[in-house]
């Protein structure tokens, strides 16, 4: 009997694709799950895996590995996909798919499968990052296979198979959750004019119901990397977990978008990033006053690319590489605090400091100063403005 390594959430699709797996492919399928902090969604997860017909299951909390590595490594980069998304199902991705090759090769499996619709971008992700680290095992990649069409198919398949599934017909939107922050897609969100209700979002409160009275909140880094909270220090899950809580309470995070999908499709995605929303304006901030102006304007120019490398699935490509090395070297000076008051929905920076700030008063001010002579801009101007002044005399002739 073949083996198989599924990476297994325990939701709708995974809880069919394993029972699939078994009876229609004949597979002995060894179910593994990551813990990247989705809350009680794996309470019993080992229980219903193997009720399901799994042989064996991992599971294996992944949440300081997953916010070091990949939500700081994202960070340091600012990286947001078409200016809104935070990137936070698509940088789950290659570590999920990281540890299931680790288990496959440690069993002496033939194949890893996971749950991505042939219509999304997860499966792109799962499959470079297996292509990239182990090439000769087999993929299984169900959507692409079976003959289910729907989502609404797979329900009355669970049903018929007494398959505890996590959605009904009631509410049929998919969600994925972890550390960073939890989607919704589908069902009805799939009108992009349909507002999502209130009783939906999971994270966060609507800016309507925040306290009225705004929080002030100070984020410590060290080499670009969040550290601590208030002068308290945190291990990285600690400290997110903690940022999600209070800028979940003051309405901070929530995003309604349309993205462009790497399979050519337009999606509609509602997102809650409380935590990764305020780290990125902390980050941003923090940069500013520690970061060479040619620096932070190369560094931002590549920061699409990066994002979008992540987006669609090419973490463990040498490409990516190349940019996290370069990334890094920005960082070596990007240590110090930001103050940030969170109101309403609202994250607002109100200070930042460092020992290695680039910023100057006694440069910057407008009142008296002894080191800078105004009478030198003159000058500047007048050899950036000559290309200017030749170009219009020559259009003049």
């Amino acid at each position: 009997m073949k083996k198989v390594v599924l990476a297994y959430s325990g939701g709708l699709d995974t809880s069919v694709i394993l029972k699939w797996l078994k009876e229609e492919k004949g597979y002995d399928v060894i179910a593994f799950a990551a813990e990247l902090g989705q809350g009680s969604e794996l309470s019993d997860i080992k229980k219903k895996a193997l009720a399901s017909g799994a042989s064996k299951i991992y599971v294996e909390d992944l949440r300081e590995e997953f916010v070091k590595d990949y939500v700081f490594e994202i960070l340091k980069a600012n990286a947001v996909y078409e200016n809104k998304y935070l990137l936070g199902t698509s940088i789950a991705r290659p570590l999920i798919a990281k540890k299931q090759v680790e288990i496959a090769l440690k069993e002496g499996a033939d194949a890893v499968s996971h749950g991505a619709t042939g219509k999304g971008n997860d499966q792109v992700r799962f499959e470079l990052t297996y292509t990239a680290l182990a090439p000769d095992l087999e993929i299984i990649a169900p959507w692409r296979e079976w003959n289910f069409k729907s989502r609404t198919e797979l329900i009355n398949y669970a049903k018929d198979k007494k398959i505890p599934i996590p959605v009904s017909k009631d509410k049929p939107y998919s969600s994925d959750r972890n550390l960073l922050h939890i989607s919704f897609e589908g069902g009805v969100l799939e009108d992009p004019w349909k507002e999502p209700s209130e009783d939906m979002f999971v994270m966060s409160v609507s800016p309507e119901k925040a306290p009225d009275k705004p929080v002030y909140i100070e984020v410590g880094f060290e080499k670009g990397i969040p550290v601590s909270i208030d002068g308290k220090k945190l291990s990285p899950a600690s400290l997110l977990s903690q940022l999600n809580d209070i800028g979940g309470k003051n309405g901070i995070g929530r995003v309604d978008i349309v993205e462009n999908r790497f399979v050519g499709m337009k999606s509609r995605g509602i997102y809650e990033t409380p935590g990764g929303t305020i780290l990125r304006e902390a980050h941003l901030a923090i940069e500013s006053i520690t970061l060479d102006r040619e620096v932070q304007h190369l560094k931002d120019s590549f920061m699409p690319k990066y994002s979008e490398l992540v987006y669609n699935g090419f973490w463990f490509s040498p490409e990516m590489e190349i940019l996290r090395k370069t990334v890094d070297e920005t960082q070596k000076n990007v240590t110090g605090a930001v103050r940030l008051k969170l109101y309403k929905g609202n994250c607002i920076v109100v200070g930042r400091k460092s020992d290695n700030s680039l910023y100057s008063e006694d440069f910057a001010t407008f009142e008296k100063d002894k080191v800078y002579n105004q009478a030198d801009a003159g000058g500047f101007i007048k050899i950036n403005g000559l290309r200017l002044k030749i170009g219009k005399k020559k259009n003049k002739k």
